[in-house]
């Protein structure tokens, strides 16, 4: 709660919290969130990767065998043109393992 001071009246105002499902692409109510979200992790885990690795892009690329401005889209998280088949690989390619796990909503 925030109070404000004009003319010798004192206004309140209630700062609204939302609490958001952890799909923030559900939450802004695009089509195919759960696609989404998915693409994004491997999207993000590529790019830990590569900064662990202490690799460049086009480093990644070569390794890859994709075009470093693919790789370029993927660390930006340019990533409608990518299936996740296509996302998985790169991880895979980087002599990287994918758990997948299920559990209860």
């Amino acid at each position: 709660m925030r109070e404000t001071e004009t003319d010798n009246e004192t206004e309140t105002e209630m700062d609204t919290v939302i609490v958001g499902s952890g799909n923030v692409f559900a939450d802004l109510g695009l089509p195919n969130p759960e696609e989404r979200l998915a693409k994004a992790m491997l999207s993000r885990t590529s790019t830990q990767i590569l900064k662990k690795r202490g690799w460049t892009q086009a480093r990644a690329a070569r390794a890859v065998g994709i075009a470093a401005s693919d790789m370029s889209d993927i660390v930006r998280g340019k990533l409608r043109r990518f299936s996740l088949d296509r996302l998985e690989s790169v991880i895979l390619d980087l002599d990287m393992d994918i758990d997948i796990r299920i559990s209860p909503k």
